[in-house]
């Protein structure tokens, strides 16, 4: 008996235990408005021509949604593209584009060779932010325009006038980024290399300049956008050449569409400044976009 219920087979009678299946992870759905997220290359090229289309639709929609007596002054996308090709083609725009170049590296260059020293002394100094902080700050609140009169008094009509104007509106914003830009340096930075015996020269130039330098080319970039929206201020006032002398002579005959022509251009020589201003941060600073990203 003893033995029939030995042999008796242990799975009868039993409860075969199955391991439970696990839960299939479903990861949430991506939304557009994402917070915090880095597209891709690819995609970020994708949302960035997609942006560029529906703002030539835009542009095209108003044009034939303004009423037909008044569309001269709402010209289509390809009335100013036709403009443009002209421009360039018949009217030797090329020459006043490189006038306008020339007086905005010329003006920005000059403004950031004074700005960079001022602007980095006052972010490591107490005592030089205490003393000049105070009167830069309040002429940041100047109008460059304002000083179009002055200026015409001093050099008259000339290109020095139309640069010292453009120098003026760039130079106090500089300032105060450059400043916040090396004040935004980790003290642990400055205060490690004391400990170690390095000088006050040694520090500036080897722990706070290359440390503040990606920032401050950021600065930079975002500056000379705006040395490009006084653009046509500084050549309105007796300019002989340059896009905003065309600019106010396609006004006086009503071409609007010289007038845009001339204002797209502006916008793409800021993109292709813009662009150089990157590149050359990736190239000089290649270990901070590893860091951000």
């Amino acid at each position: 008996m003893r033995k029939m219920t030995e042999e008796r087979p242990a799975s009868v009678g039993s409860i075969v235990q199955t391991p439970a299946a696990a839960p299939l992870f479903i990861p949430p759905k991506r939304r557009f408005l994402e917070l915090r997220e880095q597209p891709s290359p690819n995609r970020s090229l994708l949302l960035g021509a997609l942006g560029v289309i529906c703002f030539f639709a835009v542009w095209e929609l108003g044009h034939y949604l303004t009423d037909a007596s008044s569309r001269r002054f709402v010209p289509s996308v390809e009335n100013v593209a036709a403009a443009l090709y002209r421009l360039f083609a018949e009217q030797d725009f090329l020459t006043d584009v490189l006038v306008s170049c020339r007086r905005i590296f010329i003006s920005f260059l000059a403004a950031s060779a004074i700005a960079l020293p001022i602007g980095i002394l006052m972010g490591c100094f107490g005592n030089m932010r205490a003393l000049l902080n105070p009167t830069l700050s309040g002429c940041r609140y100047l109008p460059a325009a304002s000083f179009i009169p002055l200026l015409l008094v001093w050099f008259g009509p000339t290109d020095t006038a139309k640069i010292a104007l453009l120098f003026l509106g760039v130079i106090f914003f500089l300032i105060s980024l450059i400043l916040d830009n090396t004040n935004a340096v980790q003290k642990e930075l400055v205060e490690a290399s004391l400990t170690m015996g390095a000088s006050r020269r040694k520090v500036l130039t080897g722990v706070v300049v290359p440390a503040a330098m990606p920032a401050i080319v950021d600065s930079m970039r975002n500056m000379i956008a705006v040395a490009w929206t006084y653009l046509v201020i500084a050549e309105i006032v007796g300019a002989q050449d340059g896009i905003g002398a065309v600019m106010m002579r396609a006004g006086r005959f009503l071409s609007v569409d010289v007038i845009m022509a001339s204002i797209l251009t502006i916008g793409l020589l800021g993109v292709i400044t813009d662009l150089l201003f990157r590149a050359a941060s990736r190239l000089l600073f290649p270990w901070n976009i590893e860091r951000r990203s």
